[in-house]
């Protein structure tokens, strides 16, 4: 029964882990990165279609991105999707493809990006620890319905305390990893 719990938490925590992961990849950082505008949701026939189901994104030098569409008639509605969304960027249309050049990071706006990241991986260590409660409740709930001894929970809450630490620290490696990233020139 414990060992089910633990197994739970930690599937639960590594999906925390993995989702900052993804969330942080789509913050821009000084490089072109295809993550930045993977996700930009595209009007495609009516229906809001993730970039990367409709283009190819490359990364042709350091500060571009280059997007070429399957299908050259959504070339109009990418440029839309682009311009309408926070990234700040100017696409170039060729008629072919888009590309976008990335300006360098002011240090305002890296301190910005640096204060996203920080409340992300604060989010991300405040799910880790909601899973760790639920965790911790069901085990005192199996305890009270004498399924399991006082000893078993006891060594219970350890073993989930220590997995509890493993991912926080992995969530602050992960946002500490971002944030220099986002500070190098």
């Amino acid at each position: 029964m414990l060992s089910e719990i633990k197994q739970d938490a930690a599937t639960r925590m590594k999906g925390a882990v993995q989702a900052l992961e993804e969330d942080l990849s789509g913050i821009r950082t000084g490089r072109a990165h295809p993550a930045l505008v993977e996700k930009l949701p595209v009007e495609y026939y009516g229906i809001p279609t993730p970039l990367i189901q409709l283009a190819s994104i490359s990364v042709p030098e350091a500060r571009a991105l280059l997007i070429r569409p399957f299908d050259i008639s959504t070339l109009k509605a990418i440029e839309r999707s682009i311009q309408a969304s926070d990234l700040g960027l100017t696409p170039n249309n060729d008629g072919k493809s888009i590309r976008l050049n990335l300006p360098p990071l002011t240090e305002e706006r890296r301190r910005d990006l640096v204060k996203m990241v920080h409340t992300r991986v604060e989010e991300g260590r405040v799910a880790v620890r909601n899973v760790r409660r639920d965790a911790m409740k069901d085990m005192r709930d199996f305890e009270q319905e004498k399924l399991i001894s006082e000893d078993d929970l006891e060594r219970g809450e350890e073993e989930l305390q220590k997995l509890t630490e493993k991912y926080i620290n992995e969530l602050n490696a992960i946002g500490e990893h971002k944030e220099s990233e986002i500070m190098e020139f």
